[in-house]
């Protein structure tokens, strides 16, 4: 990079899968009882929130005159399917920022064990509540990013992506709310370094940049590794479909009520059988119900098996055995 060259940030994704989304649950409104509806609102509510939040992060990092290469919404998955949805992958000369956006309602509090408080106000009374540390929850993320780096590797390969992993990948937690009060005086060092607000962000970039003794890359390499995070990228967002298909499941039984005794009645074909016998499949660890996927990787690719509605939370499976 020229000493007189002018700082650039290239948004080589910008998100759209939370606003797919969107439309699609703001489609469902008319369509259904005032039960469901509510269900609908309260996500509508959170999905508005989450893109809100991003947005004030996008706003920041487009103003942070720094080379930057920013990646919004990716989606990685090792191939023995667990996931990682990152908010922000955001790549500077030195170090890569892996930012978890957290655009919450109410103030934080976090103690000297790293647990987070959450105390929100609702008239005249103050409620508070624990919340999954966004911190772990990130690092979780890293960790898929960093096994999905060591697929397909030899072992030497495999063991510079081991040891040069956290030197030159960085987590942050952002809260993008600008009412949100956090208090971390009781927290860790490392816990304050890693949960900002989104006005420090870009201050807390640079900061970890012109400290980082890594060698720096130049434009044309910042480009390429971010191109290689955005190969990595499935446009297919787990959670988004799932959370979709439970709500219009949900939808369907409610109006199905009358043409299900119909569907009891002529039982003839294996189609409307597999469909019954679908709906009797009850995840046996959570309640959730049972739905039919098929394998995209590794071993068992192709083949049908029964999986929990509510994975990633619950991963529990049912094989289907071979004829």
């Amino acid at each position: 990079m020229g000493i007189f060259s002018k700082p650039e940030v290239i948004i080589l994704k910008e998100s759209n899968s939370a606003k797919k989304y969107l439309e699609l649950l703001e489609e469902l409104l008319p369509k259904t009882s005032e039960e469901i509806k509510s269900k609908i609102e309260k996500e509508i509510i959170i999905v508005k929130a989450g893109i809100a939040g991003e947005n004030n992060i996008l706003f920041e990092l487009k103003n942070s005159n720094m080379d930057m290469y920013v990646l919004q919404d990716i989606y990685i998955e090792t191939e023995d399917g667990r996931g990682a949805q990152i908010d922000f992958i955001v790549i500077t000369e030195k170090i890569t920022f892996f930012i978890e956006c957290k655009n919450l309602v109410g103030n934080i509090d976090v103690d000297s064990k790293g647990n987070f408080v959450r105390t929100v106000t609702y008239g005249r009374k103050k409620y508070k509540e624990g919340i999954y540390s966004p911190i772990t929850q990130n690092e979780r993320h890293m960790e898929i990013v960093k096994e999905s780096k060591l697929e397909n590797r030899n072992l030497l390969a495999g063991m510079i992506v081991k040891k040069s992993f956290h030197s030159l990948n960085r987590s942050l937690v952002v809260l993008a709310n600008p009412k949100t009060v956090l208090n971390d005086r009781y927290a860790k060092k490392e816990v304050k370094e890693k949960v900002i607000r989104a006005d420090q962000l870009i201050t807390t970039i640079k900061k970890i940049v012109a400290e980082s003794r890594m060698p720096s890359l130049s434009k044309k390499e910042m480009k390429e590794f971010a191109e290689s995070f955005l190969k990595k990228n499935q446009e297919n967002r787990k959670n988004y479909i799932e959370k979709y298909e439970e709500l219009t499941k949900e939808i369907e039984l409610e109006k199905g009520n009358t043409f299900k005794v119909e569907e009891l009645k002529d039982n003839s074909t294996e189609e409307s059988s597999l469909k019954e016998t679908e709906m009797r499949l009850i995840c046996p660890k959570c309640g959730k119900q049972l739905v039919l996927r098929t394998a995209r990787r590794g071993a068992n690719a192709g083949r049908q098996f029964y999986g929990c509605s509510n994975f990633p939370k619950c991963r529990f499976i049912m094989n289907i055995a071979d004829e």
